[in-house]
Parts: C-alpha cells; structure tokens; sequence
C-alpha cells in the first residue's frame, strides 16, 4: 500500500488535517513556538538539498551565510516547510531548460526572511496559491496551505514574491528581542559586521 500514490495521498491529507486541527485547538497563536539555532536547521536542509539536486540535475545556488542565528519557530515544523518548498521547485524545474535553486537569508527590520527562488515557468494564479486543495497541484494540493499554517503557528509566515521569471516564496521568522531593542547583525556570505 506505501507504493500506492493514492494512499500515500491521503495519508498526508490525514496528517496536514490532523496538524491543522492541532493547531485550530491551541489556546494561542505561536504556543508552537521556541527559539531554535536557524544554522543547524539550514545545515541539515543543505545536505538534505544538495543530494536532491545533485540526482535531479539541479543547480543549488546557497546564499546563506554560516552563522548561527536563533530564531522563533518549530524546529521540526520549519524543516517541513522548508522541504516542501523544496520539493515544489523540483517539480517546477523537471521541464524548465535552465534547473536552478537559490537559497538566500536576510534580516529585514525585526525579522529573518529565507528566500527560495528556482528558475522554473512562475505562478500562473498566485492568488489561488495558499488555498487547500488545489485543483492544478501535482501531489496533494495541501503544501502551501499548510506551510503557511505551520509558520504561523510559530509566529512566522509564508509568502509568494513575485518575479519577472522563475518563482519566490519567503519564509519569515521572528528574531528574539533584547533589552527592548531587537539584535540586529548583519553578515554578508561568511563575514560578520555588526
């Protein structure tokens, strides 16, 4: 039965329902929520990509610097959403004549932004993209849905960024404040500057 992309389907139905339900019943917005080292996270999506892109002929471009960066979220949650916006891309490249991903991290004002970009053919209806069940999805048609749920869940979120070509989707956590001030350092590709 594993093999079978019907039960597969809905075994994951079953779980972005069960996950959202969980979710409907918490008492508060980010109870989901604890700070979580960012760079452990994105150490482990990075092996994670690159055998995924090394198989799939796929170019990884991995504008993340090495630094270690707390962040609000649920660890096992983010790597979900990171995975399936992974995924997404993958299947967006398999006819696309240039295969890339790229991967960068900003701070923006009191937050961390982590872009994944791909050079596929964009979003023909983005207005449609964060709706369960989409009709035009290749797999379940949950993803984005519950992406965008999980993030906020913690507090984060998930939004699509227009491109002239190719697609973008943000994902947004929260940085821990300090001393009413938010830690603000910048790094540009390996070197730190504050």
């Amino acid at each position: 039965m594993s093999e079978n992309e019907d039960f597969v389907a809905l075994g994951t139905l079953m779980h972005g329902l069960d996950k959202l339900s969980a979710m409907e019943l918490a008492s508060s917005p980010g109870d989901e929520r604890q700070l979580i080292d960012l760079g452990s996270v994105l150490d482990e999506l990075r092996v994670l990509l690159e055998s995924m892109c090394r198989k799939e002929g796929i170019e990884l471009e991995w504008a993340v610097p090495d630094v270690t960066r707390s962040v609000w979220a649920d660890q096992y949650g983010l790597i979900q959403v990171f995975l399936n916006l992974a995924k997404n891309s993958r299947r967006a490249l398999e006819n696309a004549p240039v295969k890339r991903i790229r991967i960068t991290t900003v701070q923006e004002n009191h937050s961390l932004v982590i872009r994944f970009e791909d050079a596929g053919p964009g979003i023909s209806n983005p207005e449609t993209l964060f709706r369960a069940f989409q009709r035009d999805a290749k797999a379940t048609g949950l993803g984005l849905y519950v992406s965008r749920a999980l993030m906020k869940s913690f507090g984060g979120d998930l939004t699509f960024e227009p491109r002239e070509q190719g697609c973008c989707f943000a994902v947004t956590l929260q940085t821990p404040m300090r001393e009413g001030n938010v830690a603000i350092t910048k790094y540009s590709f390996g070197s730190k500057r504050t």
